[in-house]
């Protein structure tokens, strides 16, 4: 199993055929559109199945109530992040590891300002710390993930590179709230310095 995948999945029963695949695809996109738009409280499996199209019987067939909608919406979303730094990585291929933590960090701002609902849930603590996954806490599963990831790229053992990838998430993920608790788009100074914390962090633990 991936290590971005959670150990229980939020689906009832995984959609087989393409029309409940696509089904399933509406609802976690209308989910995605209501949360930005009534929050995540406010959030009803009535008001997801009434803009997704469907009987919220028909929601109910994969979902048992609002949480695993986000969760799996929450999935999603790291899935297609994880994704997108692979896909930078492999085509820029970084001659240095500060260049990873650049790409790491503009894949999140552009997903923060672009996907819906991901400013509001981002990957998943607004829910439950532990919403991705029931035995770690959400940043551990982004950590766990980029450090198999980075690995490629970064001549380290997983352990102490997934311990400093943990902590160095924590850390932005404070900051860049703060930043776009400031400024919609993101408070450039903001990120600015998050950067530049994160990469001496990094130097300190991984190496110049």
């Amino acid at each position: 199993m991936s290590e971005t995948q959670a150990t229980t999945t939020p689906l009832r029963r995984q959609p087989v055929q393409q029309r409940s695949a696509k089904r399933v695809e509406q609802m976690l996109d209308a989910s995605a559109e209501l949360i930005d738009e009534v929050g995540y409280d406010a959030l009803t499996t009535t008001l997801i199945a009434k803009r997704a199209g469907v009987a919220v019987g028909s929601l109910y067939q994969f979902f048992p109530d609002k949480r695993a909608v986000v969760r799996a919406l929450t999935q999603r979303n790291l899935d297609r992040f994880v994704q997108a730094v692979s896909e930078r990585l492999s085509r820029e291929d970084p001659g240095h590891w500060w260049a990873v933590v650049d790409s790491v960090l503009d894949i999140y701002l552009e997903m923060h300002r672009t996907v819906p609902g991901f400013s509001k849930v981002h990957f998943g603590d607004v829910v439950d710390r532990q919403l991705l996954d029931d035995s770690r806490d959400n940043n551990r599963v982004i950590a766990d993930s980029l450090a198999d990831l980075v690995g490629k790229y970064i001549d380290l053992n997983t352990p102490r590179l997934s311990l400093a990838m943990t902590v160095a998430i924590e850390a932005a993920d404070g900051l860049l709230k703060l930043a776009f608790h400031r400024d919609p788009q993101g408070d450039a100074e903001i990120v600015g310095e998050t950067k530049h914390l994160i990469k001496g962090y990094l130097a300190s633990r991984l190496g110049e």
